[in-house]
């Protein structure tokens, strides 16, 4: 038997009720078992600190969580699971929820001037979009911006290289945030056109494609909503404003 596992509204009230009921047991939980996993973890694994080990909804089990990882290790600091958990009666995806929330507030740390913001006069909504200057499909969604924008939808840019430093891509990201003009040079670049540069500190496109490695992307482009919602792809403008419309109901 098939469940379908998209949340409805009576669902995300659950979700939002379990949800708190699991922040209330990390800030509670500081016994010395959940001392014990955390030290074991943290000394197993160079990248995950004690911080990163806290209760989990499944007594007997503690959620590991560091950007996109989420993972599950057993009280006894014996087991480790990578994978979903299903809270199968409300029918929701806990690992997902907890994705979510962290990529809303990695992403409410951007700042607008460490973006490149291409903005309508009145904002309905307001999405973030790491791109690669190179990839078709970010090529196709920069080609239709006038239309994002016309459905009210901000797009906010973060410089997303796919194939890491050193590569040509990464230059001309460069080159487009030291640009006097980063609207006009991202739009050049995408076009194969050549646009005014300067010398300037491009760490930003570092900054960015680390976020987008913690955000959990597998490609370009990659939307992000306000609430943390993640759309790995391109989606046209109507159909992406219909997903946001649709969000801004739940």
């Amino acid at each position: 038997m098939s469940r379908n596992l998209v949340a409805t509204p009576i669902r995300l009230l659950a979700l939002a009720a379990a949800t708190l009921a699991f922040a209330g047991a990390q800030a509670g939980d500081d016994s010395a078992e959940l001392q014990q996993v955390r030290a074991k973890v943290s000394e197993m694994f160079e990248f995950i600190g004690p911080e990163n080990v806290n209760a989990s909804p499944v007594d007997g089990w503690y959620t590991v969580h560091k950007g996109s990882v989420i993972a599950y290790v057993s009280a006894d600091g014996r087991y480790l699971l990578q994978g979903d958990m299903i809270d199968l009666d409300n029918e929701v995806n806990l690992s997902e929820a907890i994705r979510t929330e962290a990529r809303r507030d990695l992403m409410a740390s951007v700042g607008d001037d460490q973006v490149i913001t291409f903005s309508p006069e009145e904002v309905k909504f307001s999405v973030s979009v790491f791109t690669d200057v190179d990839c078709s499909y970010c090529r196709r969604l920069h080609s239709q911006i006038e239309e994002y924008m016309a459905r009210g939808i901000e797009i906010r840019y973060l410089l997303y290289p796919r194939n890491g430093p050193a590569s040509a891509a990464w230059n001309t990201a460069e080159d487009v945030w030291c640009s006097p003009d980063r609207r006009n040079a991202l739009t050049m670049a995408k076009l194969d056109r050549e646009f005014a540069t300067s010398s300037c500190d491009s760490s930003t496109v570092q900054n960015h494609y680390v976020i987008g490695r913690d955000v959990g992307l597998s490609g370009t482009p990659a939307i992000v909503f306000s609430d943390g919602t993640l759309i790995a792809g391109y989606l046209p403008p109507d159909q992406l404003a219909a997903r946001l419309e649709q969000n801004a109901t739940k």
